[in-house]
Parts: C-alpha cells; structure tokens; sequence
C-alpha cells in the first residue's frame, strides 16, 4: 500500500495530528470520549484508504507506510485492527478463507493459509500485539468488489458462458480488480455467497457462475466441462482461420508485388500459397460450423430439458388436482343438475298459470262486487235525484246550470189574500201553539 494521494483535511494539523497520532489508553474507562474519537476517526480513514485504492485487504506494515507523517507513523493502528476485528468490520484473511475446498488448495493463488500461525501463536501466549504482516480483508470492501465483478460477467461477452477461464474473467475484471489478490477475494466472496464454484480443469482455473434464475450456482457437471471445451476449440479454431485469412492476403500483396516487379515465377507461387492457406482457412472453417451446430444441439437439448421438466410438473399438478374427478361422477352430477333444471322449469310454470288464472277471474269478481252494490242501496236514496256526473268550477262552487232556473213572472198572490193570511197567523193562533211560542218556521209551513 502505497501512500495516500489525498490526506484528510486535518492532516497539517499538528495539534490534531499529535493527538491522532498518540496510542490509545490502555483502559478506555479512563476517557471514553478521547477513545471513541480516535477510534473512529481511524476507522473511517482506513475504509476510505482502501476504497480509494481499489483493494480489500489491510495490514498494519502498510498502514503505518501510508500514514506516516514528518517520519511518524501513528502507534495505535494496531488498536484500531483489533477494534475492527471484534467488531467483525475486518477478518483475517485465513479465516475469510477458512471454507476453502480443494479447487482453491489446487489453484495455489497465494492466499495466506500458513502464516497466519503467528498471529494463533501470539494469541495463545497471551500477546495483544498485532503482527506486522498478518492480512486482514475489509468485509465491506470484498463484498461490494464481488457485487461489482458479478456484475461485469453478466454484461460481458461471457455471459453466455457458465465456465469461464481464469484469464478471461481478469480481463473483464480489469477495471474492478486492482490486482489479482483482490480477484480472488472477490471469487471467494462470491463462492461463500454461493454464486460460483472454482475448480483447475487439465492444470486451468476455471470458474462457473451462478445463471440469472438460479438461486445458487451447482456443481461443475460433465456436461459442463464438454461444453466449455467446445466453446475453447470454437474460440482456437476462429483464431486460427483469422490467421490464416491474414497470411492469405498477404501472399496475394506480395504476389502484386512480384508481378510489378516482372518477376512472373515468383510471383505465381505466392499465389499457390495463397491457395493452399485459404483451402485450410476452409477446413477448419467447416470444423468450426460443425462445432457451432453441436454447440447449438446442446442448447436446444438444454431447452427440451426444461421444457419436459415443465411439462412434468403440468402433468402432476394436473393428476392431483383431477385426483377425485371420474367420468361416472361427472355423470352423476351432470343428471342432479338435468333433474334440479326440470323441477325448477315445472315450478315456474305452474306458478306462472296460477297468476293468469286470477287475472281471467277479475272482470267475474268486479261484476259481482258491482250487483252487491246494487243491492245495498236504501229505498230512500232511490228517489234523489241522480248525482251530476259533470265537473265542478275551479273555485269549488256548484255549477250554476245544475240549480233550477230562477222565476221572472209577477207571483199569482193579490194584496188581500196576502192580508188575510198574515191576519190569520198573527190574530188566530196569537203566536202561541200549545201554550208555546211558534217558532218561525213552524208559523211558515202552517202559512204554506
């Protein structure tokens, strides 16, 4: 680990510096605050440190390089590694690594797998101190860098391609990866995730990548293998031919040459050179198509797979849910349901001729409703005259037409009798009627 290009700001400091600078106390009790402060101030700069580099793994030989300052190098960084450690923010590198299986051991990449016995031998003698040289991987970092390189394999042109070889996965890896310990810490993160197995193929690292709708990736099959040869011998066989098509055109350009030159002999054998390189161009061209259309056939055979794997689950799901279906139930069902649609059609008939019965019986009814009516009428209400039939005026009066018609003639009464009469109700009876005063109108009706 180099030196830091960009410092923090507090960096010329020196009150502050100084401060950051000193070791920690041995209690933490006695200034919790003071602690806490520089742990994290540390903390953050180492995180930042990495991130900036590229890298994943920290040890405390370069972070006292990278952070020396007017030829100081801060005394508590083994503190804060130790801090990290409990806290599960950093891990040796031997224990990041302690799922390792037999592709790592035989990949031989360089993981520190025996010298981290010191630090178990420091620990078991009761020593606190950090050594210089232990690895540390940052666990932030590693994952982040293996989200990253996961990433980067799937919109390469490897994608396609579930075994990718060593070589190939650092060259689209380039840009992520710093250096080829960061790669494969981020290999290894991914297989402790479960997205990639590592295996050595005839002395070649290889790895297989989890596929896009995979949980997890599965173990390195037979067919897997023979496919990744396949796909090598198409990419050596197209190197080949493009060679090959290189060496053809330039026997033709020197064959101009010659000929310009009037060397005519020369000149026509660069030309049956030219010949035979492009006839092998051919050959191992054709072997390339034969590989391609196998290539093909094993992907179609691949989607046949899945498509009767499909058609698998289909059938089950179908036979489970037809379990208690049988064509002597369905018939059964099918004559309860004849059966309940005639009885339901018979009712509604029946209760549709009833209502219409009752209507053909109402003009019967209303005739004889009518006769009682008749019937019930008193002896003294049929000699009134007939009730006007005719409307009334809008303010509610009688009409005038219906009263009868008032007389315009003189009376046939002379004055005498007129006086006679009037005598005689006054004088004759006295106003008196057994003993009683007449009324008025019982003196008119005697006058009348």
């Amino acid at each position: 680990m180099s030196k830091l290009s960009e410092m923090p700001p507090e960096w010329d400091d020196d009150e502050r510096m100084n401060f950051m600078f000193s070791d920690f106390k041995e209690n933490r009790d006695v200034n919790s605050l003071d602690w806490d402060s520089k742990m994290d101030y540390w903390t953050a700069v180492i995180l930042k440190s990495c991130r900036d580099r590229g890298t994943v793994c920290v040890n405390l030989q370069d972070l006292n390089k990278t952070f020396r300052r007017k030829e100081k190098s801060p005394l508590g960084l083994g503190t804060v590694l130790q801090s990290m450690a409990r806290c599960g923010e950093i891990q040796r590198e031997s224990e990041f690594a302690a799922n390792v299986d037999c592709g790592w051991l035989s990949w031989g990449v360089g993981l520190l797998l025996v010298k981290p016995l010191k630090w178990t031998f420091s620990t078991l003698l009761g020593s606190s101190r950090v050594p210089l040289e232990e690895s540390f991987v940052v666990i932030e970092l590693v994952k982040e860098k293996a989200a990253e390189l996961l990433r980067a394999y799937r919109s390469s042109e490897f994608s396609s391609s579930s075994i990718v070889s060593f070589p190939d996965i650092c060259t689209f890896s380039s840009g992520i990866c710093a250096d080829e310990s960061t790669l494969c810490m981020a290999l290894l993160q991914l297989q402790r995730d479960k997205q990639v197995t590592v295996s050595l193929h005839e002395g070649e690292k290889i790895v297989k990548f989890c596929q896009p709708g995979q949980d997890r990736v599965s173990p390195v099959s037979d067919v897997d293998i023979g496919i990744y040869q396949l796909q090598r011998s198409e990419k050596l066989l197209g190197e080949r031919v493009h060679k090959l098509g290189l060496e053809a055109d330039k026997c033709k350009e020197e064959a101009k040459v010659l000929l310009r030159e009037g060397k005519k002999p020369q000149a026509l054998r660069c030309l049956r050179g030219r010949k035979r390189v492009e006839k092998r161009a051919d050959n191992l061209f054709a072997k390339m198509e034969s590989i391609r259309g196998i290539l093909d056939r094993i992907a179609q055979s691949q989607t046949d797979k899945m498509v009767m794997q499909a058609y698998q689950a289909g059938v089950s799901a179908l036979r489970l849910s037809l379990k208690d279906v049988t064509v002597e139930r369905a018939e059964s069902l099918v004559d309860q349901i004849q059966e309940l649609c005639d009885t339901q059609d018979e009712v509604n008939q029946t209760l549709s001729t009833g209502v219409t019965a009752g209507d053909e019986d109402m003009d019967e009814l209303e005739e004889e409703l009518k006769s009682l009516l008749d019937e019930s009428k008193p002896d003294s209400i049929s000699g009134l005259p007939a009730v006007p039939t005719h409307g009334l005026q809008p303010s509610g009066e009688p009409t005038l037409s219906s009263l009868p018609t008032v007389p315009h003639g003189p009376l046939n009464i002379s004055n005498e009798q007129l006086e006679d009469e009037l005598n005689r109700l006054t004088l004759s009876d006295s106003g008196f009627q057994g003993g009683k005063v007449a009324s008025p109108a019982r003196r008119w009706e005697s006058a009348l």
